[in-house]
């Protein structure tokens, strides 16, 4: 999943291919086959073996949906001429006992929603503005020439720290840009998307762009998803932060063998804003140790090392980060004494930190989460695990489209300025189905993160009292 339909290779089977290629399968011997090393899933019906597959051109998010459907995200993940390279997979047919085990209703409302897709691309609303994104790319780099002249022009310390604060503006702004474009909202040219996103994720903001597609994609496949087993990859590396925040009882769970864990987890409500600040230095120190290999397995999702090395573009990213740390080192180190400098670096580093991982918690934490092998449907899973943002002037530009979050798992392509619409028909359809659809202030979303973090403490502490 991720790069469809661009000069997908077959897959390089180590283990023993099904020999009885077209027979009947029923979905219970499909859950039998859930990791890398044995993958099967399903497709309209039709059962695929991947297993195997690490060259796969998106990474390891293809093995999310091993022993299950994954129907409705390879749709979400791929353009439609990418349907022609699954017969390089196919091994069965799903047999009709395991078709009729799943309830009428279900089936209507599966097929609702693929009509509501279909609807939503014969509208235009996957087709991008270019001018928009113009103008976004241009009122973002005026933010950053702005907190540059703030250092470059004045030795006032005040207004080096107003500079800190527009440059972390600036990277968290710069965070929203990468990610449209890597999500291929822009261009239907995808290397025109990867190129963008290595200007303004690695260049400009100083991210990995391999780093967060690894993570993202599997993130937008399981979404608050525990995996199922050690071996398999349907886990949600986004909620992936024990030792230090536990957005469930079964994660809170593993901390009791250590004091460190325990501490975190007890006062997790406590920790919540000042680990926000460190949240953007931890994802520098993970990008820069996964773009240059230097990392062995420390704070890498699985499926890391595949994806490092198939990523076409892991030269030009590399580069990207020097010339980010290059012209950012130059401005601080070049017009600053090192106190002052550090003071800088710093503060634009926490402020951004704050502001991204603010976003990001409302997007998911607190929200409904699943043991992979218990996973609802497609689109209740998205739903159900998501939260919107109530929108006005402040929210659409300081969120970057994420607002929409529940509206873009569903229809990840769709071009942030085509949210709105989408974000009234996905509502409405909602409704129309008795389907959870949750919305929430960003006050009162940030509010309910943090009960939520205080109610998992105090589970964990009844749990286990003796800590």
């Amino acid at each position: 999943m991720g790069k469809g339909g661009e000069n997908i290779p077959k897959p390089k089977f180590l283990g023993k291919r099904c020999d009885a290629l077209g027979r009947k399968i029923t979905l219970q011997e499909v859950k039998t086959h859930r990791t890398p090393e044995d993958a099967w899933m399903v497709h309209n019906n039709k059962v695929y073996d991947v297993s195997n597959w690490h060259d796969h051109p998106g990474g390891h998010v293809i093995f999310t949906h091993a022993g299950d459907d994954f129907t409705d995200i390879f749709a979400a993940f791929h353009p439609s001429d990418a349907l022609r390279h699954l017969e390089n997979f196919y091994i069965g047919e799903l047999a009709e006992s395991s078709i009729d085990l799943k309830p009428e209703k279900q089936k209507n409302f599966e097929k609702a929603y693929r009509e509501l897709r279909s609807k939503l691309i014969v509208s235009g609303m996957f087709k991008s503005n270019k001018m928009y994104y113009a103008y976004k790319c241009l009122s973002n780099l005026m933010i950053w020439a702005f907190g540059c002249l703030c250092v470059l022009k004045s030795d006032s310390f005040s207004v080096h720290m107003f500079g800190a604060f527009l440059l972390a503006l600036f990277w968290q702004q710069c965070g929203w840009l990468s990610h449209d474009f890597l999500h291929h909202q822009v261009f239907k040219n995808r290397t025109y998307g990867d190129y963008a996103g290595v200007f303004w994720g690695n260049v400009c903001q100083g991210f990995s762009v391999g780093w967060w597609k690894n993570k993202h994609n599997t993130h937008h496949a399981v979404p608050n998803l525990h995996e199922s087993c050690p071996d398999a990859h349907d886990g949600d590396p986004d909620i992936d932060t024990m030792p230090v925040l536990a957005w469930s009882l079964k994660m809170a769970s593993t901390a009791s063998s250590t004091k460190l864990g325990q501490f975190f987890v007890k006062y997790q409500s406590i920790l919540y804003f000042p680990i926000l600040l460190i949240a953007r230095i931890s994802w520098l120190m993970q990008s820069f140790t996964y773009a240059f290999g230097l990392g062995e397995g420390i704070w890498e999702s699985k499926g890391s090392e595949d994806a490092r090395r198939n990523f076409p573009l892991k030269n030009a990213e590399r580069l990207g980060l020097l010339v980010h740390y290059l012209w950012l080192g130059s401005l601080i180190f070049g017009n600053m004494s090192l106190f002052r400098g550090l003071a800088f670096f710093l503060a634009s580093q926490t402020m951004c930190g704050f502001m991204l991982a603010l976003v990001f918690g409302l997007g998911h934490n607190g929200m409904s989460t699943y043991d992979a092998s218990d996973r609802p449907d497609f689109w209740k899973l998205q739903v159900t695990t998501t939260r919107n943002v109530t929108s006005n002037m402040f929210v659409d530009w300081f969120c970057g489209g994420l607002q929409y979050q529940v509206d873009h798992h569903l229809f990840p392509s769709v071009p942030r300025h085509n949210l709105p619409k989408v974000h009234s028909l996905v509502s409405s359809f909602c409704k129309e189905n008795d389907v959870e659809y949750y919305e929430a202030g960003m006050i009162k979303g940030t509010v309910e993160v943090l009960v939520h973090l205080k109610k998992i403490s105090e589970e964990f502490v009844r749990e286990f009292p003796a800590m």
